[in-house]
């Protein structure tokens, strides 16, 4: 079955175009190495919570947005795999493709599929 990475992140409002091309950019790279689908979603309709929640979770500020991603693999064997070409890849270095949000505040995490209908 296939496996998924998951990223949730704050990007600056103001930002979302830069960070739409950056995700395209990216995007390319991905499918380069195996990916079989990645996708780039910006929050509307992400409500704070009272225990937990997205924003809280990324320490969401008010001028920005809760962007939820996530990329398709074969399985989890080729997302390990080209993520070491990826981050190795020079158009995914910071001096040539500079994130257009705060990595540091990333929730990142991989998944293997349980149901899918």
């Amino acid at each position: 079955m296939s496996y998924v990475s998951g990223f949730v992140i704050a990007v600056p409002t103001a930002n979302r175009e830069k960070f739409r091309k950056h995700a395209e950019m990216a995007a390319s790279i991905f499918k380069e190495n195996g990916a079989l689908s990645v996708v780039e979603c910006w929050g509307t309709d992400v409500p704070d919570g009272k225990v937990t929640s997205f924003p809280m979770a990324v320490k969401l500020e008010p001028d920005e947005t809760v962007v939820f991603s996530w990329i398709v693999w074969p399985d989890k064997a080729t997302s390990d795999a080209a993520m070491e070409k990826i981050m190795a890849d020079p158009n995914m270095q910071p001096d040539a493709n500079p994130m257009p949000f705060d990595g540091q505040r990333m929730i990142f995490g991989g998944f293997e599929i349980i149901v899918k209908a």
